[in-house]
């Protein structure tokens, strides 16, 4: 028997990353999910975002875990297509029990030299997609007696600055501010709400070239090898970066009755970079 029998999970930024580690997480131990990603480019984002096809992957890999699973293209900024992809969802699947407000975008700028268009596309997405994908699924998770489990996902970036990212800074603070009020707003249908807060994590986010060049700005177009150490310096323990998986096991945790009683609390996995 799973952790998770007979739940449904909504999860966005489902493609790939931590989106899919978590969708696939989640379905190990016994939840059918409702996945959505955009699949398509953020015109401020400097590296590829997911496909159509990583998105069938993600599918694929809930699939073979016998597991349902409805996958929706959707932009976490459009609230009518994330209480559509929910609605549709719940229909298919017959209740929905967790969402894993997950979708993110990265980019880099000093905050003099930031566009309006750069700072409008990461707090639309890393905060009000948040707020956005959340929002519809709240009537469904009341509807259950035995109420319903919300993870966000922030960063060390949501508790303490981080230069070069003002508006992502911003954005991840602000969900901090968000899980504070829908876990009070929610504590009496038993609808639990928390946050967790990654150090840079192994994804497509941090593997490419922008990022790497922003970490070591010393070298021209300075690859994986070379920035490793740089990530490392940032943290408490000797890894420059931790797995979608470890992030996972975070979340599993705050979503199953292992974490019945913890609401509102921001989780750190960071390799003790808050620390340091």
């Amino acid at each position: 028997m799973g952790k998770l029998d007979g739940k449904v999970a909504f999860v966005t930024g489902a493609a790939r990353g931590q989106g899919r580690s978590h969708a696939v997480h989640l379905a190990r131990e016994g939840a059918d999910i409702i996945a959505v990603d955009q699949c398509a480019p953020v015109g401020t984002v400097p590296y590829d975002l997911a496909t159509p096809d990583d998105l069938a992957q993600t599918a694929t890999e809930v699939e073979a875990l016998d597991r349902r699973i409805i996958t929706t293209q959707a932009d976490v900024r459009d609230g009518a297509a994330m209480k559509q992809a929910v609605d549709d969802g719940v229909a298919q699947l017959g209740r929905l029990d967790i969402v894993v407000a997950n979708a993110g975008i990265l980019s880099f700028s000093t905050a003099e030299e930031m566009s309006d268009e750069m700072w409008d596309d990461m707090i639309a997405t890393n905060l009000s997609g948040q707020f956005k994908a959340v929002r519809p699924a709240i009537p469904h998770l009341k509807a259950n007696d035995d109420g319903g489990a919300i993870v966000i996902t922030s960063s060390t970036a949501g508790l303490k600055a981080v230069q070069n990212l003002a508006h992502y800074t911003a954005a991840k603070h602000g969900v901090v501010g968000l899980v504070k009020v829908l876990a009070l707003e929610l504590a009496p249908d038993k609808i639990r709400v928390n946050s967790v807060h990654p150090t840079n994590v192994n994804t497509d986010m941090i593997q490419n070239q922008s990022t790497y060049s922003n970490f070591r700005p010393d070298l021209d177009n300075p690859g994986k090898d070379e920035v490793q150490d740089t990530f490392a310096s940032l943290n408490a323990l000797p890894i420059p970066w931790v797995e979608s998986a470890d992030v996972s096991e975070a979340v599993l945790y705050l979503v199953s009755d292992s974490g019945r009683y913890v609401t509102g609390i921001q989780l750190p996995v960071d390799a003790g970079m808050l620390t340091k």
